[in-house]
């Protein structure tokens, strides 16, 4: 990495948090607060095991409730775990505590791309290479292992005080393989999301990463996102339907190749963009090599965008209901049109300029004549293309702002339709039909779709269902299946369901997950049976409802052989009915040989007597009292007796 890169300055995002202080696992010392995402917080912690700093990111308590998400944040680890390489944020280990779902990874002293951005605005073209190569020998190496990184953005690349640079939170990851159900939703940071990410959840291959790397280009060297908008239908919009500017046409002056790069990252159609990140890598470099230094070093504007909202760029699930318009089908002009526009081809050469002869009189004549009915043709194209206007942009206006907006621009409402909408706040414009954009005829109607906020299902009452069928109720309700726990129950039989959380009868979005209790059954006091006859004890057992198992091992103890030695549970333990109570069998006590601590003064022979296993008494009777000398034992020395049985020692 260059100087220029190592000297970015970074900002300190260590906040205060509840969390700070606690110790998760009997392990992980918390000590601060790194920053927050959409899916889970990153602190800073000690392993006090090894005695190491890490960074620990835990998964919000409201998403470990979920299923899917917990299966989605333990993917991570195992992920991860598989790619070995430099600028990979390696994970450690991963777990829970109570409501916390855990990672522990690397800790990377230093800050994020983001962090940069936000105080450098735009950056010299060799630091946005520099961060750019590492990031792309990153997502190749998860390439080639065969997995998706899928929410590549400047809040996950870390730039350590060392300047090492390293892509973090595989939160999304998944193997290019594995067709995935996101329940209809968008995975994802709407800044960074690839077309196809938009059109086809969770059918996303290695090109995703190719796009949002070339968005996180662009906003490296222009210091602002290429799409933007009042909401996030407005940016998927631009998505599907815009291509990136080159960043020249913000930062005048940037070399024709930087240009190029970012166009063949960031093309619409997936086919026109390298297949994955190794092959972006390689064209990366080739633009690097062709940058002379002060193309390299040039200072760019500060072009950090005012009020910028961080939370937009955290990760998000976007529901289908968000319904973007889809693209105009491609014909073969228009896919030429784009490899023309996608890699910025120059144009054709002009066709060299011919000599003509001064003109006769008689031909100057004949040639204004002709420029006048030109001049009237044109006036009558004019007028008549006075007749058109454009659809103006009304997503995410208020109905009555966009009639008036519509009004102004010479059209008028027609239809009005309605459609559930998760992220499009209730009585806005959703969709319009044309779109917005499109050439239209003066006083021609535009339908408009309003947003009837998100579509809400009552949880179903699945109470005494078995589990399977408690699961397909709310499948059929428009819901998902969450964590399903297990609790005792006297009214409810083994396997079925007690309860849900939300409670029956509650008002819920449309493919929201639904926590599951089941019944454990009756529960049943574990009796205890420890130094009873087997038989006595797998009948006093199996009375109360419980099956009996024997350890395949036996033990030492205090209890004679073939007796219970031990039991799992222990008594005051609870089991449903039909648990099974584990019995460890007693070999016998186990046999020491007594010491010989005649003439010993008393507390050597009881410290002696002690060590060996057993237990001391003392007989001084009135001869002993005033005595510190023992004068007998009860076992004679050399002979053995029971580990933990009573030597009595006489003083006289």
């Amino acid at each position: 990495m260059s100087a220029a890169a190592r000297t970015l300055t970074c900002v300190d995002t260590t906040l205060q948090d509840p969390l700070v202080g606690q110790v998760l696992d009997g392990r992980y010392r918390v000590e601060a607060r790194i920053a927050v995402g959409g899916m889970a917080t990153v602190y800073r912690a000690v392993d006090t095991r090894l005695d190491r700093v890490l960074a620990l990111k835990v998964m919000h308590p409201a998403l470990a409730a979920d299923g899917a998400f917990v299966e989605r944040f333990i993917r991570e680890a195992k992920s991860v775990a598989r790619l070995a390489h430099p600028n990979v944020v390696q994970v450690f280990d991963q777990g829970a505590d109570g409501s916390y779902v855990y990672l522990a990874m690397e800790y990377i002293a230093g800050c994020t791309l983001r962090d940069v951005l936000r105080e450098r605005g735009a950056l010299q073209p060799r630091a946005a290479l520099d961060i750019l190569e590492p990031v792309l020998a990153a997502l190749g190496a998860a390439h080639r292992a065969g997995f998706v990184h899928r929410d590549m953005k400047p809040e996950n690349v870390l730039i350590g005080d060392d300047g090492r640079v390293k892509v973090a939170d595989f939160g999304l990851v998944r193997s290019v393989d594995t067709v995935t159900s996101t329940t209809g939703a968008v995975l994802g940071t709407v800044a960074y999301l690839a077309p196809e990410q938009i059109e086809q959840p969770g059918a996303a291959d290695p090109r995703v990463d190719v796009y949002a790397c070339g968005v996180v280009l662009y906003e490296m060297l222009t210091g602002e996102k290429p799409h933007d908008g009042d909401s996030p239908a407005i940016v998927l919009y631009k998505h599907l339907h815009d291509d990136v500017p080159p960043p020249s046409a913000v930062v005048p002056g940037l070399p024709l190749a930087l240009d190029e790069l970012v166009a063949v990252a960031t093309a619409r159609t997936p086919g026109l963009r390298p297949p994955d990140a190794v092959a972006l890598l390689g064209e990366a470099r080739e633009a690097h090599g062709a940058l002379s230094e002060e193309q390299l070093d040039a200072l760019p504007p500060q072009a950090v965008s005012a009020g910028h909202d961080i939370a937009e760029d955290r990760t998000s699930v976007i529901p289908r209901s968000l319904t973007v318009p889809r693209p105009l089908p491609i014909d073969g002009d228009d896919e030429a049109a784009v490899h023309r526009t996608s890699r910025f081809h120059s144009p054709p050469p002009l066709p060299p300029r011919r000599r003509f002869a001064r003109p006769r009189r008689g031909v100057l004549a004949l040639v204004t004549a002709l420029l006048l009915v030109l001049g009237v043709g044109a006036g009558v194209w004019y007028i008549n293309s006075g007749q058109f206007t454009k659809v103006p942009a009304v997503l995410t206006q208020k109905e009555a702002e966009a009639r008036k907006r519509l009004e102004a621009a010479g059209l008028k409402v027609g239809k009005v339709d309605h459609r559930h909408s998760d992220t499009v706040k209730r009585g806005t414009v959703l969709d319009t039909d044309p779109r917005p954009g499109a050439r239209i005829r003066k006083h021609d109607a535009v339908t408009l779709t309003l947003s009837d906020g998100p579509e809400m299902v009552k949880v179903p009452d699945v109470r005494g269902s078995r589990l399977d069928k408690a699961e397909a109720s709310l499948k059929e309700g428009g819901l998902e299946p969450g964590l399903v726990t297990e609790e005792f129950s006297d009214d409810v039989d083994r396997g079925a369901v007690i309860g849900t959380d939300p409670e029956a009868g509650v008002q819920r979005r449309a493919g929201a997950a639904v926590s599951l209790v089941v019944s454990k059954g009756s529960p049943v006091d574990v009796p205890d049976v420890t130094g009873d006859d087997l038989n006595d004890a797998r009948t006093e057992l199996q009375e109360a409802g419980l099956k009996v198992r024997i350890a395949a091992q036996q033990v030492d103890s205090e209890f004679d052989k073939g007796k219970v030695a031990a039991q799992t549970p222990k008594e005051g333990g609870r089991l449903a009915v039909g648990g099974t109570v584990t019995l460890t069998l007693s070999k016998g006590p186990e046999m020491v040989e007594v010491p010989d601590v005649v003439g010993a003064s008393v507390d050597d022979a009881t410290s002696l007597l002690e060590q060996s296993g057993f237990e001391v008494k003392e007989d001084r009777g009135l001869l002993g009292l005033f005595g510190d000398t023992v004068k007998k034992q009860s076992v004679t020395a050399g002979d053995t007796a029971p580990k933990g049985s009573t030597i009595t020692i006489t003083i006289r």
